[in-house]
């Protein structure tokens, strides 16, 4: 047997050795592992889960803050001008401010609501612009647009104020749900049911 055939045959049956005694110890190794009892750690965490309030939830909440003055005056005093109008909004004010702006709070209020309540009626367009809009029914309307007004003026801004918690329904005026008015110095024959006088005006279903 030449020396190149004794050295290949011994390295061969050591690798053979070798390799049949790591197979033992892995099957083994992996027997212990397969049935030996596993210990398994769980943490629990208890936390509070806080959600943030929606930006409408949270105007919900400020609206019902607001709702919660004690008199019409303290409500109109808290309640913010928005930086811009809305075109809507515009044509409500802009009513109570022709209509009402020399009358009480709750004067003011009450030509607000009939306008809120004509929109929501179905029997009137549906919208606060197109309730003003509407031919014959406001004196100050001139083909279909107001008067210049002064908007830095108190007047304004509380015609806005009013508008906003008309719109919102903020405050209940003393004759809601009135649909229809006309000013004291004249007497229509409307055969409506007269609600009540609110300063300078008279209030009808």
């Amino acid at each position: 047997m030449s020396k190149k055939f004794k050295y290949a045959a011994t390295l061969s049956l050591a690798a053979t050795f070798i390799t049949t005694l790591l197979s033992t110890g892995g099957s083994q190794a992996a027997a212990q592992s397969m049935n030996a009892p596993v210990a398994i750690a769980a943490t629990f965490i208890s936390q509070p889960v806080v959600q943030p309030l929606a930006d409408v939830q949270q105007d919900a909440v400020a609206d019902r803050s607001e709702a919660n003055a004690s008199s019409l005056a303290e409500l109109v005093a808290e309640t913010d001008i928005p930086a811009a109008l809305s075109k809507e909004l515009e044509c409500l004010a802009g009513a109570v401010f022709f209509e009402a702006k020399g009358e009480s709070l709750a004067g003011q209020l009450a030509v607000g609501r009939v306008i809120v309540a004509r929109s929501n009626s179905g029997r009137f367009p549906a919208s606060y612009c197109g309730v003003v809009y509407q031919p014959s029914q406001f004196s100050f309307v001139r083909g279909r647009s107001m008067p210049a007004i002064n908007r830095d003026s108190r007047a304004w801004q509380t015609a806005v104020r009013i508008a906003r918690i008309a719109d919102e329904g903020q405050w209940k005026s003393p004759v809601e749900g009135a649909m229809f008015f006309h000013a004291t110095y004249v007497s229509p024959r409307w055969g409506k049911t007269r609600m009540a006088k609110v300063d300078g005006h008279v209030f009808y279903r």
